[in-house]
């Protein structure tokens, strides 16, 4: 009878790495954040160049699934990964078999039978990301889930804002406006304190959450806040998700007369930012829209290169070697 023999551990071929994926802020460690920064940095060096595309993904497929209307960001995950040399398909639900009544189960089902590398979606349902994952082998990305999270958004703000002040420890930011509707105040509260910055919410009463302070940021209902911080952060006033008849504010005009952001209630040299879509003269005066200090303009382009990153890190499998093999690759390119 021949003798078995069992095989050293350390002969073993390497373990699959588990799928990761990036749902929620709460997915990350300080140290992560500061990865994917790095590695913007790096991927928006190819920015500058002639050739901007990257051999880094080639072989690989991305899915874009928006359930959702979306300009800024399905655009910027559509170019990250055609800049990265990935496959791309994108699907939105008017036009799909949605339209037919089909579920996010059965949807799910189906692109999973493509065996993509990455799925993008949003979706107005919280936990819509995490029953993909369930259903699917590829990485997910959360690209916004109802009022819940959005992650890419917060990452891409907090390199903004690096980029802009040199740090974000120690700053100080005020998010104005719709916070009870809104992920990306969710995602940048959870952002913005994990990378020591401290945070205030103002507006009205009826659209802050009670509670909100766990979170790990202050709350103020005065206007005059926003005199104190760094930056300010506006909040887009999201009337399609406020219920049919509920009465935040008596008005679109009284808020903008109470609440917006004007060039009054600034000091020099705070930094002005927000998500977009803007509704300007409600929530933000055109003045300050187009203003030097506004930083909107450098939070799209800032959406690009932290979204690069955030498909470069999700399928190389790891941190380890991550920003030396985004510059190795931006340098042989």
């Amino acid at each position: 009878m021949a003798e078995i023999r069992v095989m050293r551990e350390d002969l073993r071929p390497p373990k699959v790495p588990p799928r990761r994926h990036l749902i929620s802020i709460g997915d990350l460690q300080r140290d992560d954040v500061e990865r994917l920064l790095g590695t913007a940095r790096n991927f928006e060096r190819s920015l500058e160049r002639e050739l901007k595309k990257l051999p880094t993904l080639r072989g690989k497929t991305v899915v874009n699934l928006f359930y959702e209307s979306s300009t800024r960001t399905s655009s910027s995950f559509e170019l990250a990964a055609k800049r990265l040399s990935a496959d791309t398909m994108s699907i939105k639900s008017t036009g799909s078999a949605v339209d037919k009544g089909e579920s996010l189960k059965d949807t799910a089902l189906t692109l999973g039978a493509y065996d993509p590398d990455v799925i993008v979606i949003r979706h107005p349902q919280i936990g819509a990301p995490q029953l993909v994952a369930r259903y699917t082998g590829a990485h997910i990305v959360n690209a916004g889930d109802g009022k819940h999270q959005h992650p890419t958004q917060a990452l891409l703000d907090l390199y903004t804002i690096k980029e802009e002040l040199g740090r974000i420890d120690g700053l100080h930011v005020a998010i104005v406006g719709d916070v009870l509707h809104s992920r990306v105040a969710r995602s940048n509260i959870q952002a913005l304190a994990l990378m020591g910055a401290r945070v205030t919410l103002v507006g009205p009463p009826p659209l802050i959450p009670r509670g909100i302070e766990a979170m790990g940021c202050e709350v103020s209902y005065e206007i005059d806040a926003i005199k104190a911080a760094d930056v300010v952060y506006v909040l887009r006033m999201q009337r399609e998700r406020m219920q049919e008849g509920a009465n935040y504010v008596p008005s679109l005009r009284e808020y903008a007369a109470r609440w917006g952001v004007t060039p009054e209630r600034l000091r020099p040299g705070q930094k002005v930012m927000h998500p977009g879509p803007m509704n300007r003269g409600v929530e933000i005066d055109p003045v300050v829209a187009d203003a030097a200090d506004a930083l909107i303009e450098q939070q799209v382009r800032s959406g690009l290169v932290v979204r690069m990153a955030v498909l470069y890190d999700l399928l190389t499998h790891g941190p380890a070697g991550v920003q030396a093999a985004a510059l190795h690759e931006i340098g042989a390119a």
